[in-house]
């Protein structure tokens, strides 16, 4: 007898093959003495669509929402069903005794098996491979220590909800809002808030008014000193009081009052999840969140360099502690000059590193054991493995350690502070400087500067004294770097304390499904790239006004959370929640229909529909840039053309037609719908 194996994807189910020696090529699996491999393409199976519960739903109307199917059901998805086939002829077969999962090992990884196994009817014993690298060792490891497959029922219930939960809220308001305003609308528990933090930024720089402030700078003949009040402070509104200041500082002889210098310690950043390294990746590399991932996906699957990525913990786990030596070690010669000092002794290992209880379903992002070959990577492939290389280089190095020493100089009445820094060890600095956008200054914004040896009551002479005029600056707009850490922690937007501590541990969104959802909000034309700001659109802005106020804020996302964590613990009731999503759709759907707000798009261009004559809207397709009749009753496409005699040409033919249709067409012979009309037409055109 033999174990079916049922991956994730054709390129990890190829490298399990490769371990295992199933190397006899069938259709849509390798197969071995033991094993059978086969794999999904992401989902096989997906809930089913609406008009497969009711054909009056093909059609979007209001009156048929919300829609409420009694019980859920899966279908196969066309696009991949002669795959679904194949993986179902093999769990059928006669010799196969079990059922191996080795989708991603996460929630979404088992609701790819366990809907596959659901829609097949699997009844024979499971068993789940749950691994964080694709070494070959780690494969052969994890097929030593299979757990059992009912271990994790409480993690498919947890996505099974979150899924049904997507559909019950995201269908049906995404088609109120659509039908109420004949436009293109969506709206989602992630998707919504997040765009509603751009858009409550956006607000906030519009509403900002610059007020002009004044700093005072002295120069003491070697050093510069920075103007504070009493209470720090260092801005003064009121230019007649800063030039006053200056003019009396100026040629003055100054006293240091005070010499201060602390031992400080910094130390190393903690290792990346997924969500740190799309930051860091955004701001030194210029990546895009979703390249990141690609990119990420790649040095893990193909290349089986870097452990796996879709995970939201910076530490790792006492049992990898053993394996560090071996991962420094196959990071070659590229880094050898970084790992020798710390090969050279034993390896020493801190909380801030190695915590088990900080570590759910997967460890932070670092090397595997597999040998690096910087040859077979491509630019973007090297510049992101160097991001990790070094990161997990830094996090086993000491401490940087340096004296910062703070000086007070008195001059006419008036307080000047300086700062300076004295480094005593570099420590992970030497391996990983901090790029220069994320250097804060401290309290004080007091810029390090070289300072001589001075002592408590030596005199200065000021040299110089000058008055500088600034702004008040608005709230930055975000870019991805610094949406990815809103969408992580938006708990100050919550008031309930247990809410806000739950969003801190799932955040909008999980580290894998971030990336996805500033993709879509830039695809459905809600917000814009402009350099690395993401800017919201007229469209945006209008739809979140729109939305029904509970999906505005990541307050719901957050009770979710909480609640699916719960379920996956096995510590709720999973139809208690969807019973609740239930009453909250129905709710929502309601405040949609009774919102008296308006609609108005902005991408409409001066191209008629042939159809209809309306104006054409502009929109994203996943074919390119589309024209696109705003009457969803027309529906009428086309591929935008910069060739203006191709449309014309095509657009005098489907008027013809239209002429045909009208001459030609009774009920006898011609159906309901344009395309009918226009199949009919063309028949009596062709006698």
């Amino acid at each position: 007898m033999k174990a079916i194996v049922l991956a994730e994807k054709p390129s990890v189910a190829r490298e399990i093959a490769r371990v295992l020696n199933c190397n006899v090529k069938g259709k849509g699996y390798l197969e071995g003495n033991k094993y059978v491999v086969t794999w999904a393409l992401g989902h096989l199976v997906t809930l089913a669509e609406p008009d497969d519960y009711d054909k009056r739903y093909k059609t979007w109307r209001m009156e048929d929402l919300p829609m409420m199917p009694n019980s859920m059901k899966l279908k196969v998805i066309r696009q991949t069903y002669n795959q679904f086939q194949a993986v179902r002829g093999i769990m059928k077969r006669g010799d196969i005794s079990e059922l191996i999962i080795a989708t991603d090992a996460g929630r979404e990884g088992e609701l790819v098996a366990r809907w596959i196994m659901e829609e097949v009817g699997w009844k024979k014993p499971f068993r789940r491979l749950w691994i964080s690298s694709q070494t070959d060792n780690a494969i052969l490891e994890g097929f030593k220590n299979l757990k059992p497959g009912k271990d994790y029922n409480s993690l498919y219930d947890a996505a099974v909800c979150r899924a049904e939960a997507d559909w019950l809220i995201g269908l049906n308001v995404t088609r109120a809002l659509t039908c109420k305003y004949n436009a293109q609308l969506t709206a989602g528990r992630v998707q919504t808030p997040t765009l509603a933090m751009i858009i409550d930024r956006e607000e906030e720089i519009k509403k900002f008014t610059p007020v002009d402030y004044w700093t005072i700078s002295a120069d003491f003949d070697g050093y510069t000193g920075e103007w504070r009040d009493k209470n720090r402070n260092g801005r003064i509104f009121d230019n007649n009081k800063a030039e006053e200041i200056a003019q009396r500082v100026r040629n003055s002889i100054g006293t240091i009052k005070e010499v201060k210098t602390e031992p400080k310690t910094e130390p190393a950043p903690l290792a990346y999840d997924l969500t740190e390294l799309q930051r860091d990746a955004n701001r030194r590399l210029g990546f895009s969140a979703q390249k990141t991932l690609s990119v990420l996906q790649g040095l893990y699957e193909n290349h089986k360099i870097v452990t796996y990525p879709r995970t939201d913990s910076r530490y790792i786990s006492s049992d990898i502690v053993p394996t560090l030596p071996i991962r420094l070690k196959s990071m070659g010669t590229s880094y050898s000059s970084l790992i020798k000092p710390l090969l050279e002794q034993p390896i020493k290992t801190t909380k801030r590193f190695v915590d088990d209880s900080k570590v759910s379903d997967h460890h932070a992002i670092i090397p595997t054991e597999q040998t690096l070959n910087i040859g077979a990577l491509d630019r973007d492939e090297r510049m992101l493995y160097d991001l990790i290389a070094k990161r997990f280089i830094a996090v086993l190095y000491p401490p940087y350690k340096y004296d910062q020493t703070t000086i007070v100089t008195e001059a006419s009445g008036e307080s000047f502070y300086s700062k300076g820094r004295v480094v005593k060890d570099l420590g992970w600095r030497a391996v990983e400087a901090k790029p220069q956008d994320t250097e804060k200054d401290d309290e004080d914004n007091l810029r390090d500067q070289t300072l001589m040896v001075l002592k408590k009551g030596e005199t200065k002479k000021v040299k110089g004294c000058k008055v500088n005029k600034l702004k008040t600056k608005p709230p930055a707009r975000y870019n991805e770097a610094s949406l990815l850490t809103a969408m992580e922690s938006p708990g100050k937007l919550i008031e309930d304390e247990e809410l806000r501590e739950s969003i801190k541990q799932g955040g909008l969104g999980t580290p894998a499904t971030r990336a996805e959802i500033i993709e879509k909000l830039l695809y459905n034309n809600y917000i814009e790239r402009h350099g690395k700001e993401l800017v919201p659109t007229s469209k945006g802005m209008q739809l979140i006004k729109l939305a029904p106020e509970e999906l505005r804020s990541p307050e719901l996302t957050a009770q979710w959370e909480l609640r699916l964590s719960n379920i996956a613990k096995g510590r709720e009731n999973k139809v208690q929640f969807i019973n609740d999503i239930r009453k909250d759709a129905i709710g929502l759907v309601q405040n949609v229909i009774t919102d008296e707000g308006t609609f108005k798009a902005d991408n409409v261009t001066r191209n008629k529909c042939p159809m209809c004559g309306k104006y054409m809207l502009l929109i994203n397709s996943k074919k390119g840039k589309m024209l696109s009749c705003p009457d969803r009753n027309c529906g009428y496409r086309e591929k935008e053309s910069k060739d203006d005699n191709v449309l014309k040409k095509s657009r005098n033919e489907i008027a013809h037609n239209q002429r045909l249709i009208s001459k030609f067409s009774d009920k006898d012979t011609v159906g309901n719908s344009l395309g009918d009309l226009l199949k009919a037409a063309m028949e009596k055109k062709e006698e």
